[in-house]
């Protein structure tokens, strides 16, 4: 495998709130000479639509896929949110689509040359509206998105005109190609976007399914963060002799963001959240939560005691999140509390804190989620909530993110009224100077006002009348220190800690399954893949879908034994799912599925699959 490492020199670029930025220090500046050559490399079409939007330099990893070395080369591009690698990506597509577009004619070649796949709606969403703009002035050349939660109907209507380049979700992608609606035959250019958080959420399936149905002469690109050996696996199978270019240094993209730990008990988490939320005043704030019901219902109480507070995550209509997210972008609500999934690709400018109620999952999650702060050259907070049990695995997963965490004490009651205070009475300075000359009658009442009253009493009165009177009052917290002794983490009962009334379903993929216990109105079956196999939930979940052509919501408990996995179909399709999954499968022989009666040999390992 060739490795191709680009660190460009750069300034400090300054483009649009929509496009992701990178601040790498250490970077000399360049000549304007320089400059001129490095959008001398960029098509005029796309160099018109970049300098539109406000661009006066690249940054590396889009200087680093304009390099020759790279032309017609399959690409691994590794690079950190906030890196700018939406547009590298369309720097990545552009000469050959380009070609192909202007070979067509003023009408355009009525086929897709380019495919683009993404985790979430959200990103896909991003991505195609970047694209879009990028694009723009290419005649002939139109952008199309689909995606989960919209209208199928109306995606196979667009379809239909023929787009030249398209965004979606692997499950929507894989839905449209099996009802031939999606061509896949003429694409020329595949793009995997956060390949690796795809794979973790149990994509692996549809994406082989995609790829399958795309000609084996295409250019075929993974981008991510990072590179593990699943990932590694996918590109041996799909990719020939690919360049590894790198864009950005782990941790690099972070380092606008302030980093910040607390130790709290887990009865005193939301208390910790108020305070925190309290001194952010009118900040913009993301809270990540694990499930879409804590979203819900931490959402819910934040909105109760009087603050500005959203919940998005995947069971939510795509409508009902573009107006939240909408909402959110406009000021109507400061607080946005988000699953890990769920806020994958939002690109929302000014996010001035971000709080995780919990340790994240590892270190790439934390990652992605603190990079939602810190955009645009904007400074950013983000700030861990864990117990004194998970401190040494919080430490741990920031260390692997390259990322300097400072422990601190958790904002006391008394130190949050002491900075509202502070900020009350700037705010009623602010507005003295500001306020225009009282006229005859306004000082004649002042006047008489100060005739019956002390004037200290009456300016004091008077100020706290000016206050807020949505203002909640900064929460007492149980002080455990910056370092404590790692011991029991206290009495339990807090809105982290109840059931979700879901069913318990970790949104941590929007669409994981359960593991134990069980459901009425349910069938059990069995398959022959277990832990031994490198059977997962995610993976599970993914095969039973496609084997029994029914939805994520009709399987529900999944038992992994070492060999065997048990678990349960609603009765309603439980007679179509085993018409279904017991037919014998091309892609993989030796998985059966049957009902649980009888038990199934364990499925033989496959070298050629990994």
């Amino acid at each position: 495998m060739k490795h191709l490492s680009l660190v460009a020199n750069a300034t400090n670029p300054s483009v649009s709130d929509d496009e992701e930025l990178e601040q790498i220090e250490g970077l000399e500046e360049e000549s304007s000479s320089e400059d001129d050559s490095v959008f001398d490399l960029v098509a005029p079409a796309l160099r018109h639509a970049l300098l539109e939007r406000g661009f006066k330099d690249l940054t590396v990893v889009q200087r680093a896929v304009l390099d020759q070395k790279t032309v017609n080369h399959d690409l691994q591009i590794s690079s950190q949110t906030g890196s700018g690698k939406t547009v590298a990506l369309g720097l990545v597509m552009a000469p050959q689509l380009l070609e192909m577009v202007e070979a067509a004619g003023k009408h355009g070649p009525r086929a897709m040359l380019g495919l683009v796949i993404v985790p979430t709606r959200e990103l896909a969403v991003q991505v195609a509206g970047e694209l879009e703009w990028l694009f723009g002035a290419v005649s002939g050349l139109s952008v199309e998105c689909l995606t989960g939660g919209s209208s199928v109907g109306q995606e196979r209507r667009r379809l239909e005109r023929k787009p030249t380049l398209v965004v979606g979700t692997p499950g929507r992608l894989l839905d449209h190609i099996r009802t031939k609606a999606l061509d896949c035959s003429s694409v020329q250019q595949l793009v995997l976007d956060e390949a690796d958080r795809m794979l973790e959420m149990g994509f692996r399936e549809e994406l082989e399914g995609i790829l399958e149905a795309t000609p084996n002469e295409r250019r075929t690109h993974l981008v991510s963060a990072t590179f593990p050996a699943e990932m590694q696996k996918l590109a041996r199978k799909y990719q020939s002799e690919p360049v590894t270019v790198q864009g950005t240094r782990l941790g690099v993209a972070n380092e606008d963001i302030e980093h910040v730990g607390h130790l709290v008990r887990l009865h005193d988490r939301y208390a910790a959240i108020v305070n925190l939320v309290l001194l952010g005043g009118d900040d913009r704030t993301l809270i990540f939560v694990n499930t879409r019901a804590q979203a819900a219902e931490l959402a819910d109480q934040l909105a109760a005691d009087g603050f500005g507070a959203a919940p998005i995550s995947g069971e939510l209509e795509q409508n009902q999140r573009t107006r939240t997210l909408e909402a959110f972008r406009s000021g109507v609500t400061n607080i946005l509390v988000a699953t890990d999934v769920a806020a994958r690709g939002l690109d929302i400018p000014d996010v001035a804190l971000v709080i995780h109620t919990d340790a994240p999952m590892d270190s790439e999650s934390y990652t992605h989620r603190a990079g939602r702060t810190g955009r645009a050259g904007n400074k950013g907070r983000s700030v861990v909530l864990a117990t004194p049990m998970r401190q040494r695995k919080v430490e741990y997963l920031l260390s692997r993110a390259k990322v300097k965490l400072e422990w601190r004490e958790v904002p006391t009651a008394a130190a949050v009224e002491k900075a509202l205070a502070k900020r009350e009475r700037r705010r009623v300075r602010e507005a003295l100077l500001a306020c225009a000359e009282p006229d005859a009658a306004q000082i004649k009442f002042a006047q008489g006002l100060l005739e019956d009253t002390d004037p200290t009493q009456l300016i004091a009165r008077l100020v706290e009348l000016c206050r807020d009177p949505r203002q909640r009052p900064a929460c007492e917290i149980e002080t455990l220190g910056s370092h404590t002794a790692r011991g029991n983490d206290g009495p339990r009962g807090n809105w982290q800690d109840r059931p979700d009334p879901r069913g318990g379903r970790n949104d941590r993929n929007d669409r994981a399954p359960r593991t134990g216990g069980g459901q009425q109105g349910a069938e059990r079956f069995e398959l022959n893949w277990g832990h031994r196999g490198g059977a997962t939930p995610q993976r599970i979940l993914a095969v039973l879908c496609r084997r029994g052509d029914v939805s994520s919501r009709a399987i529900g408990t999944i038992d992994i034994d070492n060999d065997i996995t048990s678990f349960e179909v609603s009765r309603e399709v439980a007679r179509d799912f085993e018409r279904n999954a017991t037919q014998p499968d091309e892609r993989d022989p030796g998985l059966q599925i049957r009902r649980a009666e009888g038990r199934v040999a364990p499925r033989p390992q496959r070298r050629s699959r990994d």
